[in-house]
């Protein structure tokens, strides 16, 4: 089973640069997000989902994903997107990948089973 960590802005939904834009505006979920995260989770991946959100933002940004039926088992708020590094030990197999989307172009562009995920069929 694999353990997906997945940015919120930009990655999932259109990035909103402030705490007013993320209140003010309808977020739109970017294609193939809802898709891909549920075909994941339907076959026994663990999903993590890290944003710079403030946590005084934790409950717009649940309901936010509910509504959306974006699925998830964990949701860290306030990991500021400035750098983030994935530390991880390797065998005889890589064990952890890094993807960079284009902002806003969602995940329909990328061919994942590069990193070990399946598409949807």
């Amino acid at each position: 089973m694999k353990t997906i960590i997945c940015d919120i802005d930009g990655t999932l939904v259109h990035y909103r640069k402030t705490t007013k834009g993320i209140m003010s505006h309808t977020h739109t979920v970017l294609p193939g997000a809802v898709e891909k995260l549920n075909h994941w989770e339907n076959k026994g991946c663990r999903i993590i989902l890290i944003t710079g959100r403030r946590e005084s933002l934790r409950k717009v940004t649940e309901e936010a994903l509910v509504s959306f039926g974006i699925p998830f088992d964990m949701l860290l708020m306030g990991f500021a997107d400035t750098g983030r590094v994935l530390i991880n030990d390797e065998s005889s197999k890589v064990k952890a990948h890094a993807v960079s989307l284009t902002r806003d172009e969602g995940f329909d562009n990328f061919d994942w089973e590069i990193v070990g995920l399946s598409n949807p069929s």
